[in-house]
């Protein structure tokens, strides 16, 4: 079980782990008590759980002997037995849950893969799988748009193209379509052989945003494989607080050292790992979630 998955409701963090051989995830119990109840402390949710899972066995409910226990990595970096449940069973708790939160909670656990972010994210899983990662001309506008083209093939009918139009998000005007390709080339040209020439790179591709949608979840892979390529590095996303990178990034338009200084405690030379590629995806996805 190497795949790993790191789900965000509200943002609550809903640990899962995938099976290959009964070709399904399993959830951790303790974060979905904690998400029906919206409770981030560990050992109130530990303790909830205990106390349900009694009632449950004085009850003679299946729903206890269909958990198994699972190595889950925890908040201090080091794996436990974990109790989890299969998505069935996380249904079956949720509908003799005492409170409306769990009915939400399934909800958007179920609804959340069949949307084009969540489809995206498991277009993006493979990635990993395939050798399309070692075939993107890193640090250049055809490798970033192999990317997009890839996380949003048939979600998108401009998938993997430049934008011909001018956006705009939250206030921000981006690149003018019409200076875009002029941009673009420019960008393509700027230096990448340190970690602030890398970021400055990233952070005018992020001004310039070239797609039409999907342009962050796109680029911080580009910015990834420039980081594996030219500093052996890569980020650990999951130490990046979602609003201190978004508050960084809104920032950088005319100040990078704020995302800088994010960025640069977070690099890690675990860039083989097949656990911190997933982890990656599910937090750059969870950046652009809005929450329920």
């Amino acid at each position: 079980m190497e795949k790993v998955s790191v789900r965000f409701y509200n943002d609550h963090l809903v640990r899962a782990v995938w099976d290959d051989t009964a070709n399904k995830w399993w959830f951790s119990v303790l974060d979905i008590i904690g998400a029906f109840n919206g409770q981030e402390n560990y050992e109130k949710n530990r303790n909830y759980w205990k106390y349900f899972k009694a009632k449950l066995r004085r009850e003679h409910s299946e729903l206890v002997s269909a958990t198994t226990q699972l190595k889950m990595k925890a908040a201090d970096g080091k794996r436990y037995n974990t109790d989890c449940m299969d998505m069935e069973t996380v249904r079956q708790l949720a509908m003799v849950f005492p409170n409306t939160k769990a009915m939400a909670f399934i909800d958007w656990l179920t609804s959340s893969d069949q949307s084009i972010d969540g489809q995206s994210r498991q277009k993006a899983y493979t990635l990993y799988e395939s050798n399309m990662l070692d075939t993107i001309s890193v640090g250049t506008v055809q490798g970033l748009q192999q990317i997009h083209g890839y996380l949003f093939g048939g979600l998108y009918d401009f998938a993997g193209q430049i934008r011909t139009k001018t956006i705009w998000k939250d206030g921000t005007l981006f690149c003018r379509a019409e200076y875009l390709p002029a941009n673009l080339r420019q960008i393509e040209q700027m230096p990448e052989s340190t970690f602030d020439e890398i970021v400055n790179k990233y952070v005018e591709m992020n001004i310039a945003h070239p797609f039409m949608e999907g342009n962050g979840r796109s680029t911080r892979i580009w910015l990834d494989l420039i980081f594996k390529k030219n500093l052996k590095k890569c980020v650990d996303w999951s130490r990046i607080d979602k609003k201190q990178y978004l508050a960084a990034m809104r920032a950088s338009t005319t100040d990078a050292r704020y995302i800088k200084s994010l960025l640069l405690p977070a690099l890690t030379d675990d860039i083989s790992s097949r656990e911190m590629f997933m982890k990656g995806i599910d937090y750059s996805y969870y950046y652009e979630q809005v929450d329920q």
